[in-house]
């Protein structure tokens, strides 16, 4: 493993260690690297809303950790600073759904993120586009 892909790990690991909200949701990782991670979880009753289909929020929730995860990749505090989210697909109970964040534009104060969310059948539930601003403080 690099050496900004081992940063990356260890930064993430250092968020996982109080995400007391990524451990209810069942969030398992995939892959991290540098600007980048891949992630899982699968969709349970309780994540439905009134209708029967996975509750909004829950998705973006999902993506919002991918985008998270990605962004501090560096080992500085980032934090989100404009986010927005299509839903093409809905989610349903017992799907897997899997949000993959990729790195669009780095500067040196911002970031720009696109993260699919795609259920088991590779099809495509969400679309987040993420902004990111870098803080000088370090994570850890």
């Amino acid at each position: 493993m690099n050496p900004q892909d081992a940063l990356a790990q260890k930064s993430v690991d250092k968020m996982l260690e109080l995400d007391y909200f990524s451990k209810w949701m069942g969030i398992e990782i995939i892959k991290i690297r540098h600007h980048y991670s891949k992630i899982k979880m699968q969709l349970r009753r309780e994540m439905m809303n009134g209708f029967g289909i996975a509750h909004g929020g829950i998705t973006f929730a999902l993506a919002d950790s991918a985008f998270a995860f990605a962004c501090n990749s560096e080992g500085k505090i980032t934090v989100a600073l404009d986010v927005s989210i299509s839903f093409p697909k809905s989610g349903k109970e017992g799907d897997t759904l899997i949000a993959e964040a990729k790195e669009i534009n780095n500067t040196n104060k911002t970031g720009l993120y696109l993260i699919e969310v795609r259920n088991q059948h590779h099809e495509m539930v969400a679309l987040f586009k993420g902004t990111c601003y870098k803080t000088e403080k370090p994570l850890f």
